[in-house]
């Protein structure tokens, strides 16, 4: 089930903030990143679990080992300081499949959040969202010298957001080459059960996508965006509840 629009019938703001986030990372994709095909600058402002855990910036050839195999990965200076990575890694992307992917997520998804809890909030929101989706990858993989990229993790945290405030919005999504609408509690479920099923495989695997930041974004969207939300207009509110009526 791939999400691809929502009902938006209740935004009463031009989601700006949201607009602005989709910008930089397409910029950063396609000018800093080089579509991509930037390695000095992707792996410069990656973040690398085992640099953030001793403080030690990783610099040359490493050697990567999984199970019994292994692997070379040249890792560049993190130019900014490897905790500054902490922001930069969460706008860049992988590829075009990675970042269209997050993009449209971002796009059907992140405009209802700043509708509801304002520009400057749904900002610190998403920031705080990703960086602690990328804690949580630290956690579970303190020594990996794999680069973690991609706005995957903050996305995660406005989808958690969204899942608690906007439960029964009606989401058009494609399901085997068809055109459905469901809850949004049935479209997040399906996503969220996913990841924890990748979660679970790839611990086991050495998998390279970071299921640990997305279930981790996801999990701090859900504690922390009736926080976000507490002071918020009652009549944006009433609104909210009758579309959820």
């Amino acid at each position: 089930m791939f999400p691809v629009g929502d009902d938006n019938s209740d935004i009463v703001i031009i989601p700006y903030v949201n607009y602005v986030f989709i910008g930089i990372n397409i910029i950063v994709f396609v000018f800093l990143q080089g579509l991509g095909g930037n390695d000095a600058f992707t792996y410069a402002f990656s973040l690398v679990p085992h640099e953030v855990t001793t403080g030690v910036d990783l610099v040359g050839p490493q050697t990567l080992r999984v199970g019994s195999e292994t692997a070379q990965l040249n890792h560049y200076p993190a130019t900014m300081g490897v905790y500054f990575n902490f922001l930069s890694s969460m706008f860049m992307h992988g590829g075009f499949s990675h970042i269209f992917g997050n993009m449209l997520f971002l796009w059907v998804f992140g405009d209802n959040i700043e509708n509801l809890i304002g520009h400057i909030r749904y900002a610190v929101f998403y920031l705080i969202c990703g960086i602690g989706a990328a804690l949580a990858q630290v956690a579970l993989g303190p020594d990996s010298i794999i680069p973690m990229l991609g706005a995957s993790g903050a996305i995660s945290g406005v989808l958690g957001g969204y899942i608690l405030l906007f439960p029964k919005r009606k989401v058009r999504a494609l399901l085997f080459n068809m055109m459905t609408t469901v809850p949004a509690f049935v479209a997040l479920g399906i996503w969220i059960a996913f990841q924890l099923f990748q979660g679970y495989m790839s611990s086991s695997e050495g998998g390279g996508v970071a299921y640990g930041a997305h279930i981790g974004g996801f999990a701090a969207g859900l504690i922390l965006i009736k926080l976000f939300a507490i002071g918020k207009s009652p009549r944006v509110m009433r609104r909210v509840s009758d579309l959820e009526a």
